[in-house]
């Protein structure tokens, strides 16, 4: 497939979404604003799209997607936008199964770019070499370093963080902590 043939394939996408999506809930989202109930912080994997997992429409996510589910600031700082001024008062980092991040970081084959992003994973696993008990470290690390980073923010301290696992083989969502 050629490029051209992927962007008529994405805007043909799109007519179908215009089409068959519901035209009130997109003006009523687009005139208040958007009020996300939750913010999840998944991996840019594209077999894990958190709005299909969980099953929720246009506006009730708060969706951060990076690959591996670390956290650079700009994801900090995205988390503290959906908290503080969106008023979300739910935190899920999201890992999942066979994610090819922590993959990468477990056999060391990574380079340029993609090299900070397994740098982080080893440094939230340590030691582990399973690739399910170093997805759940993962997840459990950048839980910590979320509650750690709001710890003392006045209007974002009192968030619940949690982290989960979603399974790409079954579809399950399994709450860690």
């Amino acid at each position: 497939m050629k490029n051209d043939e992927r962007i008529e394939r994405l805007l043909a996408g799109n007519r179908r979404y215009r089409e068959l999506s519901d035209a009130l809930l997109r003006a009523e989202t687009a005139q208040n604003g958007q009020h996300p109930w939750a913010i999840v912080i998944a991996c840019s994997d594209s077999r894990v799209i958190p709005e299909e997992i969980f099953n929720v429409t246009l506006g009730e996510l708060f969706v951060i997607r990076v690959a591996g589910n670390v956290l650079d600031n700009h994801q900090l700082g995205s988390v503290e936008y959906a908290a503080a001024h969106l008023g979300c008062p739910l935190v899920i980092v999201l890992g999942h199964t066979r994610c090819g991040a922590v993959g990468a970081a477990l056999h060391g084959e990574s380079d340029g770019f993609i090299k900070t992003i397994t740098d982080e994973i080893l440094e939230a696993i340590g030691e582990e070499r399973d690739p399910l008990r170093a997805c759940e470290k993962n997840v459990l690390y950048a839980v910590e370093r979320i509650r750690g980073e709001f710890a003392e923010h006045p209007e974002i301290k009192n968030v619940t963080v949690r982290g989960a696992v979603y399974d790409v083989l079954d579809g399950s969502v399994r709450f860690l902590d």
